[in-house]
C-alpha cells in the first residue's frame, strides 16, 4: 500500500481517537460535576437568601444532625466545631422539633468552648426548614442579661438597705409617742432615730452618686484637675469623723500634673476612700494619705491600721452592697455602696485602683490615674494612657 496513504489512515485513526478521548473526559467531568451537584444539600427556595440577612447566627442541620451549613457566628459562639454541634442541649430540642413538628424556642447559657470557664447566654428558636432540615437560630443575650441581673440585683439590695433605717426610724418614733412623758427615754430615742436617719441620709446620697457618675461623661465634660487640691477638700469633708475617734490623718507629697476629668468625682471617690479608712481603722491610730507622679501617673495611697482584709474577701469588695463585716457596717453607718462608687470614678477616668491588706496590719488602698501630658489643652486628647501596675506602693 502506498506509503502516503498509510500515513493519512494513521493519522485519521489518531484523529478519531483523540476525539472520543475527549468526549469520554468531558462526559466523565459532567458526570463528576451532576454527581457533586446532588450530593451538596439543596435548601428550600430563598433560604439561604433569608439568612445571609438576619444578622443572627444560624446552624442548619440534617436528619442525623450532621451540620449542612453554619455561619461564621455559629463558630464563633463556640456552638459547632467542625461538622458537629457541641452542646447536647441544642440537640435534645433538634430532636423534639423533628419529632414534634413544633418550633421551640429557649434562653440557654452553655459553655463558651472547650477551655476556660465563660459562658454564654443565647436566645435559641429551632424549627423545621423544609422536609429534611432542621434550622438553629441564635441571638447572643449575654452581655443584655447580665446587665438586667445587676439591675434587678441593685433593685433588691436597695430596697432591702432602704428597709432597714426606715423600719427603725418608724419603731423608734412609735416609742418616742408611747414614752412622752419619759424625758430620759425620749432623749434617747431620739439619738437613735438621728443616727437611723443619718444612715438613710447617707444610702440615698451614695445611690444619688452612683446614678449620677453613670450618667455623666467624663471624656466630653472633663478639665485639668489639681489632685492636690481634691484630696485636700476630701480629708477636710472627712475631718470631724476622725476627730470623733480620735484618728490623725496625715497627708504626705503633692504632684506637679493635672490629671484630666471630674474634679467632683474625684472628690467623690477619694472622700469614700479616706471614709472607709477612718470606718475601719481603731480608735486613737492614723490614716495615711501619700501623693505621688511615677511613671506617667499620678498614685494616690490611703493607708489604715485596721484589722486588715482576707484575701478572699479582697476580691469582692469593690461589688455593691457588699460588706466584709456586715454588723460592724451597722454599726459604723457604711452603706456598702463606698468602693463601688470608688472603682466606677476611677475606671472611667482611665484609671486603676487596687487593694493591698493582710490580716492585724491594715490595708492599703493605691488609685492610679493617668497625667495630662505636658501641652495638652484640656480636650482630653493630651492624657497619658494608664498602666497596669499592681502591688504595694512604695
Amino acid at each position: 500500500m502506498d506509503p502516503l496513504l498509510l500515513t493519512l489512515l494513521a493519522g485519521l485513526v489518531g484523529l478519531a481517537l483523540g476525539v472520543s478521548g475527549m468526549a469520554a473526559f468531558r462526559a466523565s467531568e459532567a458526570q463528576r460535576l451532576r454527581l457533586l451537584y446532588e450530593d451538596e444539600p439543596s435548601l428550600p427556595d430563598g433560604a439561604a437568601e433569608v439568612l445571609s440577612v438576619i444578622g443572627r447566627a444560624y446552624v442548619i442541620v440534617d436528619a442525623i444532625d450532621g451540620v449542612v451549613r453554619a455561619s461564621p457566628a455559629a463558630y464563633a459562639f463556640g456552638l459547632v466545631r467542625g461538622h458537629t454541634v457541641v452542646h447536647s442541649e441544642l440537640l435534645e430540642l433538634t430532636a423534639r422539633v423533628r419529632r414534634d413538628g413544633v418550633i421551640e424556642q429557649r434562653l440557654l447559657e452553655l459553655p463558651r468552648g472547650p477551655l476556660g470557664q465563660g459562658t454564654i447566654v443565647v436566645q435559641v428558636r429551632v424549627a423545621a426548614l423544609g422536609s429534611e432540615y432542621i434550622l438553629v437560630l441564635a441571638d447572643d443575650r449575654t452581655e443584655i442579661t447580665r446587665t438586667q441581673e445587676i439591675r434587678n440585683d441593685f433593685v433588691a439590695n436597695v430596697s432591702h438597705e432602704l428597709k432597714t433605717p426606715v423600719g427603725a426610724i418608724s419603731l423608734l418614733a412609735e416609742a418616742i409617742d408611747d414614752a412622752a412623758e419619759d424625758e430620759v427615754a425620749v432623749r434617747r430615742f431620739a439619738q437613735r432615730m438621728h443616727k437611723e436617719s443619718g444612715r438613710l441620709s447617707a444610702l440615698v446620697q451614695d445611690i444619688i452618686e452612683l446614678s449620677r457618675l453613670q450618667g455623666t461623661d467624663v471624656v466630653r465634660r472633663g478639665k485639668p484637675v489639681d489632685i492636690n487640691a481634691v484630696i485636700s477638700e476630701a480629708v477636710d469633708r472627712n475631718r470631724l469623723p476622725a476627730e470623733s475617734k480620735q484618728i490623725e490623718i496625715v497627708v504626705g507629697g503633692s504632684v506637679r500634673a493635672p490629671v484630666y476629668g471630674d474634679s467632683d468625682l474625684l472628690m467623690t471617690a477619694f472622700r469614700n476612700l479616706i471614709d472607709n479608712a477612718i470606718r475601719y481603722a481603731s480608735d486613737g491610730t492614723r490614716v495615711g494619705v501619700g501623693v505621688r507622679s511615677k511613671d506617667g501617673l499620678v498614685q494616690v495611697s490611703v493607708t489604715d491600721q485596721g484589722p486588715g482584709i482576707s484575701a478572699e474577701e479582697q476580691e469582692r469588695i469593690f461589688e455593691r452592697f457588699y460588706r466584709i463585716d456586715a454588723a460592724r457596717s451597722r454599726q459604723t453607718g457604711g452603706t456598702g455602696l463606698g468602693l463601688s462608687i470608688v472603682k466606677h470614678v476611677v475606671s472611667n477616668h482611665g484609671g486603676e485602683v487596687t487593694v493591698w491588706s493582710q490580716a492585724g496590719q491594715g490595708s492599703t488602698f493605691t488609685v492610679r490615674l493617668p497625667e495630662m501630658e505636658a501641652g495638652s489643652d484640656g480636650d482630653g486628647a493630651g492624657v497619658a494612657a494608664p498602666a497596669h501596675e499592681h502591688g504595694v506602693p512604695a
